[in-house]
């Protein structure tokens, strides 16, 4: 899409000093102009941009507002006021002194002007008409500046241009009389027009995107590495990993299988490592969420496994009592995966809730109660559910994963496998995130498969061997 800093390389920042030391010491690390680091920077800021809008459909700008208890919402509001507080004072002054308001009317018209379609000749023509600065700078020589008329002009070209969301905040301009309260919500409600008109923008752009998308990303990286020819040394190193890992395992090795594995460890990568693969980094907040899904899922699935064991079928199979017990495993687990005291201790809460609701429910159907032994028990293995080698956490682990990569093995195209029986209780949570995951994976490849496939090569293959592979895309 059209930025503002998408300039071609050879003709900016020419007049900026070079910081290359071409005297250096040969062993001294190479420096890079203050030029070609602002072009890079545009590489990686566009292509982080594009790859935004394509994969995520919901996708937008929103106004830049600082909390009001930060630091910078302290100073932002004691600026604003000064600012407002200052035109106050001259326009209140005897006779009023209208600069700034010059300069403001300037700045309205030039954010009208950027709302404007290339079909709105008359409109533009009518601005320009309107708001000529010339005649009104003349009009406040002389002291015949009405501000309110030029504000009501200005208030029916918003009304005009406007979405339909911004209609009553439009129309409350219109009630306003004190001159510098009418300014500041006419910057206000522009801010917000300009900001709709971006994502519109971007709403039109995406399915011209989606359908280059990959080209795009693909000769945007290809410029980063040119720049920068260390930017696949996480990439290799991750590549390894999962060469590393495949060939402990048994059967023959291939490319793809490789890469999935690769993806895999994605959704439980170390938030420590910071060797993050550079060519998934884009998606890294979205798989990381993912990843916390995950676990989340598998907790959840283990808890259900160890009631209906402890609880029998004849429980689970009544009215209410799975979606019940599901809401309140899901509201007690949320973000608890994050660190581990908090899970013991979300655990420990979630074994009382668990059998209160288990006895309500055998109360409530006149059913036998559930022995103290039992209780105990349930509650024990519930607890112990924050160990990482939990046997029960274990299985359910492997079958999610299993289940997962076999998702990424069918492609987009196919199917879901089936799911084990131990996962059928949150099957429906479990493909949509195998969707999503499987969606990242399958743009990822697209895009980033020339890169993978001679990593891949060398790492399978070394010098010398057959080089017979399958392709990693």
């Amino acid at each position: 899409m059209p930025n503002q800093r998408d300039e071609d390389p050879d003709d900016s920042h020419t007049d900026l000093p070079c910081l290359e030391k071409l005297d250096s010491p040969t062993g001294s690390p190479p420096t890079a102009s203050l030029s070609s680091l602002m072009e890079l920077e545009n590489c990686v800021s566009n292509l982080s941009l594009a790859h935004e809008i394509v994969v995520n459909g919901d996708f937008c700008f929103k106004p830049n507002r600082p909390p009001t208890d930060s630091l910078e919402g302290r100073v932002t509001e004691i600026v604003h006021r000064a600012f407002w507080d200052n035109l106050h004072e001259q326009l209140n002054s005897d006779p009023p002194n209208y600069n700034h308001a010059v300069i403001l009317l300037q700045e309205v018209k030039t954010m009208l002007q950027s709302l404007l379609l290339p079909g709105h000749v008359r409109l533009r023509s009518q601005l320009d008409e309107v708001l000529d600065m010339d005649l009104i700078q003349q009009e406040v020589n002389h002291g015949a500046l009405d501000l309110h008329r030029l504000a009501g002009y200005v208030i029916n070209t918003m009304a005009s241009l406007c979405a339909p969301v911004r209609d009553p905040e439009v129309k409350a301009l219109r009630d306003l009389k004190d001159p510098v309260e009418l300014l500041r919500e006419i910057f206000r409600v522009l801010g917000l027009m300009k900001t709709d008109m971006v994502n519109f923008t971007i709403q039109s752009l995406r399915p011209h995107l989606l359908q280059q998308a990959a080209q795009y990303e693909r000769a945007k990286f290809q410029q980063i590495l040119d720049k920068q020819p260390a930017s696949l040394d996480n990439t290799t190193a991750w590549l390894q990993a999962a060469v590393s890992a495949r060939s402990e395992s048994r059967g023959p090795v291939s490319a793809t299988a490789v890469l999935n594995r690769a993806y895999m460890r994605l959704l439980h990568w170390d938030p420590q490592d910071q060797k993050y693969p550079e060519t998934v980094l884009m998606d890294r907040a979205r798989l990381d969420a993912l990843g916390g899904r995950l676990e989340t899922l598998v907790l959840e699935a283990s808890v259900l496994l160890l009631t209906q064991a402890q609880c029998g079928g004849a429980v689970f199979s009544m009215q209410g009592f799975v979606g019940k017990l599901r809401q309140s495993v899901t509201a007690l687990l949320e973000g608890s995966h994050n660190r581990e005291a908090d899970l013991k201790g979300a655990l420990l809460g979630l074994g009382e809730t668990v059998l209160q609701q288990v006895t309500e429910a055998l109360s409530g159907q006149e059913g036998t109660a559930l022995p103290q032994e039992n209780q105990d028990l349930l509650r024990g293995q519930i607890s112990d559910l924050w160990k990482h080698n939990n046997p029960v956490r274990s299985l359910i682990g492997e079958r999610v994963q299993g289940f997962l990569q076999a998702m990424l093995e069918g492609g987009p195209a196919k199917r879901s496998p089936e799911l084990p029986a131990t996962l059928r209780l949150v099957s429906a949570e479990l493909v949509e995130l195998g969707m999503s995951f499987g969606r990242i994976v399958h743009f990822n490849r697209t895009v980033f498969g020339p890169f993978y496939a001679p990593i891949l090569r060398k790492l399978l293959f070394p010098p010398g061997e057959a080089e017979t592979g399958e392709d990693s895309r």
